[in-house]
């Protein structure tokens, strides 16, 4: 995407790229196929708006933040796919953390339960499972990045002296480093046996010098400045401009993903919150967050279109969910990958609940939306509870946010008004102004926040009672998935 100094989008151009299921709880993704679509929509965007390379300040990079990847320097090819955020096959790893103590430690010096959700993990399983890849890691052949470090090592050169780094927001999600360092721990390194010498420098998430410029020879065949990176949630947070202790947002995606802005201090969670750097902006103090992750939403959607055929497309959902007053009894829990927060419950696995003959595929469709929005109410009650901070309006932005009937519900499950800013892509408005605020194209954080418009509000229409009932329900349907699976 390609923005201009309003905040405004200029150009856009988005591709999908291929979910590789091996087995189930294993997701992957090519990461050949995504450096080659990274290139192809960089030069699409710019040639539909008749722009050149040489009209763009800068560039920034917002990613999937835990999906790890391990390639050779020298080579530049992986080892094995990028092994996604929501695969589950490091149970086993993530449990056995927690049955000796060392997960107490994690979540003391990373703000992050064991789970299978962090990259820490997957570089383990990549270590163990994959032929050569330890001895090569020992020779500092092989070398590990989130997908902003692959993005960004192969735009500024790759095997011609691509840089290798990444920023405190995407180090914070690997279990790996010290929330109050910013730093690699080498007690955490040694949990999960990593050699130090794998893993890419960690600089702040807007930085004028710290990320080199894009090789001549790639896909925008000139030199531009690369001077933000922010993983995907902590971008939107920049974009929806929640720069302020107390300012919240919900960004709905894959997953849903929502965060507290905590300031300077860093706030550890008892209800089953994340602690996470929010974002640090050049030599400034980092601001941390309160996070709650939820691991499917929006491929809950996807779900019904692709593996149950019942919607050819996800705002068919929509259409299809309001031909029902309600959900009729039916509750769908989508954990396909265990529960994330406030749970934790890697056993769990998803369930379809409160069936009778009645029911139809307009309720199973109503029942997916309202599990986006139910799954929304744990972790904003868990937010209050963390934080004592009463949630008054929901900043809300992502795919979803154009299906109007979930942000309806939405507004009712929660008894709050749901608000949507005019530029509903913030995760990608957020690395921008990660990248402009470096080379001074925005001067400062005000700036920011007079380009924050509304675009569209949602007012709850349920009654107190509707609510509590309606909720009722679904913690009922939750505690039908868990001890699903079992895990040693």
């Amino acid at each position: 995407m390609v923005f201009d100094h309003a905040g405004r989008e200029v150009a856009r151009h988005q591709l999908e790229h291929e979910q590789i299921l091996p087995r189930a709880g294993w997701v992957e993704h090519n990461p050949v196929e995504i450096w080659e679509r990274t290139g192809s929509v960089l030069q699409t965007a710019l040639n539909k708006s008749d722009l050149s390379a040489q009209d763009v300040v800068a560039l920034g990079i917002t990613n999937q933040r835990e999906t790890a990847l391990v390639w050779n320097r020298k080579t530049g090819r992986p080892y094995y796919n990028a092994i996604v955020w929501q695969d589950t096959r490091t149970d086993r790893i993530a449990s056995a953390l927690d049955r000796d103590g060392r997960g107490d430690v994690i979540r003391q010096k990373a703000g992050l339960p064991p789970a299978t959700y962090f990259s820490g993990g997957k570089i383990q399983w990549i270590l163990e499972n994959v032929d050569g890849v330890r001895e090569a890691a020992e020779r500092g052949d092989a070398i590990f990045g989130t997908c902003d470090t692959w993005v960004l090592w192969n735009l500024t050169g790759g095997t011609r002296g691509g840089v290798h780094i990444t920023d405190v927001t995407n180090a914070s999600r690997t279990m790996l480093m010290n929330l109050e360092t910013l730093d690699w721990d080498d007690e955490l390194l040694s949990f999960f046996d990593i050699p130090r010498q794998m893993l890419p420098a960690i600089a702040s998430s807007s930085s004028p010098d710290a990320y080199g410029v894009t090789h001549p020879a790639g896909p925008l065949d000139t030199e531009i400045p690369l001077t933000g990176i922010l993983g995907d949630q902590q971008a939107a947070m920049v974009g929806q401009v929640c720069l302020s202790s107390g300012e919240a947002k919900n960004t709905y995606g894959t997953g849903n993903f929502l965060l507290l802005n905590t300031g300077e201090k860093i706030v550890r969670s008892e209800h089953g919150l994340l602690t996470t750097v929010c974002y640090r902006f050049g030599d400034a103090k980092p601001v941390y967050a309160l996070e709650g992750s939820i691991a499917v939403t929006g491929s809950a959607v996807q779900w019904l279109r692709d593996q149950l055929g019942i919607i050819s497309g996800a705002a068919q959902s929509e259409s299809l969910a309001r031909q029902v007053e309600d959900n009729g009894g039916v509750y769908f829990v989508p954990a396909f990958s265990g529960l994330f927060a406030p749970y934790w419950r890697s056993d769990a696995r998803g369930a379809i609940v409160g069936l009778s003959r009645f029911n139809t595929n307009a309720h199973l469709a109503r029942a997916t939306l309202e599990s986006i929005c139910y799954q929304s109410r744990d972790v904003v009650d868990a937010m209050e509870a963390d934080s004592g901070v009463h949630l008054e309006v929901l900043k809300v932005d992502g795919g979803i946010t154009a299906n109007e009937l979930c942000m309806q519900i939405q507004a009712d499950v929660l008894g709050v008004d749901v608000v949507k800013p005019v530029v509903a892509e913030t995760t990608a408005l957020g690395a921008a102004y990660a990248a402009g605020l470096a080379v001074g194209f925005w001067k400062d954080e005000q700036e920011l926040r007079a380009n924050w418009q509304e675009g569209q509000r949602w007012s709850p229409d349920w009654s107190e009672e509707q609510r509590e009932s309606g909720y009722a329900g679904w913690q009922k349907a939750v505690q039908r998935t868990l001890d699903w699976v079992d895990v040693d």
